[in-house]
């Protein structure tokens, strides 16, 4: 008898091809479905007829290796072209995803407090959420803005504001991201500003500014100027931080906002890779190599309930950038070709009923963008269905992200998910669809002719409708909504309250502001913002440093813009 080495010898030396070894799975999988699934399944049926992931694939009841990519390169390594297992070869066991907790509320005193807080809880990135005035390019003592500021972020109208909301913060120490699209390039002006003033050396700050005007047209919905005028400000911020601010990432081409606003998974990853073409094509078009911006383009994504789909998704869109970089645009360069992106857990995913449920929900999101290899994380609060999150629930859903990184393991290996049959083929199978629906916005004439022509926009509503109906039907079960239903009085939990006096205070600073300063400077600034705006080959990013520096407020800025560049207005879809 064989002893056991020589077992192992003669196994070793029997050992199949990759294409023998499908064909034998293939043959033991429809024989297992003859005989114990048959049999089984007559005695005790599948609880449904049909399994659909997340985005609606179809979901089989088991994977085999005949499901594994044919080329073994599609997998790779860390840190090897397609990426597919992650941008860096030593991924978390050499750096921990930053944790960034959003934060931002009142005035920018309030706002600098919480991120001292966070800080001091060992958060290790500052992200900064911005009302809806600043968001939309409105000074707080705007008409418009009544009852809106400082209510849903912190509220920035001139240079003295963001001095205050970073004060006592170290730039060249911390990561500032700052949400924000339409009115972005004067935030990034401010915070230029800001750290010239200290003395910073422009090269060593880092963040990203979103930027990211295009996914507005197609999902969140605000913006001030045309698609075309809003598209040169976001090339002309990639081109001014590609020549002053190295490690500064000056968009951040944002998937979130598309599956917030009801895209699916697939549907999430296609969009922004299409509006990350446009983007570059852009900017390559200004004669600017490649793989001299490249490098800060930065990512935002969902995390959302779909654990698996989810590890897939990122795996996949991190795949077909890497193919897309250095095939279509001649990157050489493999920090081109490196998607890197921030996560946040799913938002729309949260409820008011059985508040402490989300904190589960979050936990669970939260790993699925670990085991997809997040290089940031942000983890909601367990309150933010109420209004924007208490110090107790943005100190729990630290803790969550400290957690998962100090008590899990999960740091240890990476890509632990790598090689499953279930999570390989989904890979696959998203980055297919990626590919599928960037011909379909080829056909259309690109990312501009289909957001004028309703495609997106079409695409997310038809989805959301029948998430929406699912739903309410109990197809799509939620835990305390459809599912496991509380009886009585709701769970009260402690909810953040906004100062009252908070508004008024912003609101007789800007106009302390405007009045102290020098005319002469703020005029002139002004006039030559206005000159350059005017040439579409001029870059807009000094002439708005010089203007913040003049103590121009944003809605004059905005303003002003508005008699160059002109308004929109989106054509509903129904």
């Amino acid at each position: 008898m064989a002893d056991d080495n020589t077992r192992r010898s003669e196994r070793g030396t029997a050992r199949l091809t990759t294409d023998e070894l499908a064909r034998a799975v293939t043959d033991e999988l429809a024989d297992w479905e003859r005989t114990e699934l048959a049999a089984f399944t007559a005695r005790r049926p599948e609880t449904r007829e049909s399994y659909l992931s997340g985005s609606g694939l179809p979901v089989r009841r088991v994977y085999t290796p005949a499901d594994l990519p044919a080329d073994w390169s599609d997998i790779g390594l860390p840190g090897r072209y397609p990426f597919t297992r992650g941008p860096y070869p030593t991924m978390y066991r050499g750096r921990t995803w930053t944790m960034r907790q959003i934060a931002g509320f009142g005035q920018a005193e309030e706002t600098n407090q919480r991120f001292r807080y966070l800080i001091a809880q060992g958060q290790t990135g500052l992200s900064v959420d911005f009302d809806m005035p600043t968001l939309m390019g409105l000074d707080s003592d705007d008409a418009m803005s009544l009852g809106e500021v400082g209510r849903e972020g912190v509220a920035i109208d001139v240079l003295p504001d963001m001095e205050a909301l970073f004060e006592s913060i170290n730039l060249e120490d911390i990561s500032v991201s700052m949400t924000i699209n339409p009115s972005a390039w004067i935030l990034l002006a401010m915070y230029i500003a800001v750290a010239e003033r200290r003395g910073y050396d422009l090269n060593k700050l880092s963040g990203t500014i979103q930027n990211d005007i295009l996914k507005e047209y197609v999902a969140q919905k605000e913006w001030i100027f045309p698609v075309r005028p809003s598209m040169r400000i976001v090339r002309d911020t990639i081109v001014y931080c590609s020549q002053h601010m190295a490690r500064y990432n000056p968009v951040n081409i944002s998937g979130y906002h598309i599956s917030e606003a009801g895209a699916n998974a697939q549907q999430e990853i296609a969009f922004t890779m299409a509006i990350t073409k446009a983007y570059v094509e852009d900017v390559v078009a200004t004669g600017v190599d490649v793989d001299a911006f490249a490098p800060r383009l930065s990512f935002f994504f969902v995390s959302q309930a779909d654990l698996f789909e989810e590890v897939a998704k990122f795996r996949a869109v991190r795949r077909y950038y890497a193919k897309m970089m250095r095939e279509h645009f001649g990157a050489r360069s493999p920090e081109s070709m490196r998607l890197r992106f921030h996560a946040q857990t799913a938002a729309a995913t949260l409820t008011k009923p059985q508040p402490m449920n989300n904190i589960i929900r979050t936990a669970l999101q939260a790993l699925s963008a670990v085991l997809g290899g997040a290089q940031s994380l942000h983890t909601n609060g367990l309150d933010e269905a109420y209004t924007i999150p208490s110090e107790q629930a943005m100190k729990i859903a630290l803790r969550t992200q400290q957690i998962l990184a100090d008590e899990t393991g999960v740091t240890s290996v990476i890509d632990p998910l790598g090689g499953s049959y279930y999570v390989e083929n989904l890979t696959c199978e998203l980055e297919r669809g990626i590919d599928d629906h960037m011909r379909k916005v080829e056909e259309l004439g690109g990312v501009e002719a289909a957001i004028e022509q309703g495609f997106f926009q079409r695409e997310i509503s038809d989805t959301a409708y029948d998430f929406a109906r699912r739903k309410a039907n109990g197809d799509r079960p939620v835990v305390g909504v459809n599912k496991y239903i509380d009886e009585g009085e709701p769970e009260k939990i402690e909810t953040h309250q906004l100062d009252p006096a908070s508004e008024a205070r912003q609101i007789a600073r800007l106009q302390q502001i405007r009045a102290d300063r020098a005319p002469d400077r703020a005029t002139a600034a002004l006039e030559h913002l206005l000159a350059v705006a005017k040439d579409d080959s001029a870059n807009l990013m000094p002439a708005t440093i010089e203007a913040v520096k003049a103590h121009l407020s944003m809605g004059e800025i905005t303003g002003a813009l508005r008699e160059v560049f002109g308004s929109y207005t989106e054509t509903p879809v129904f």
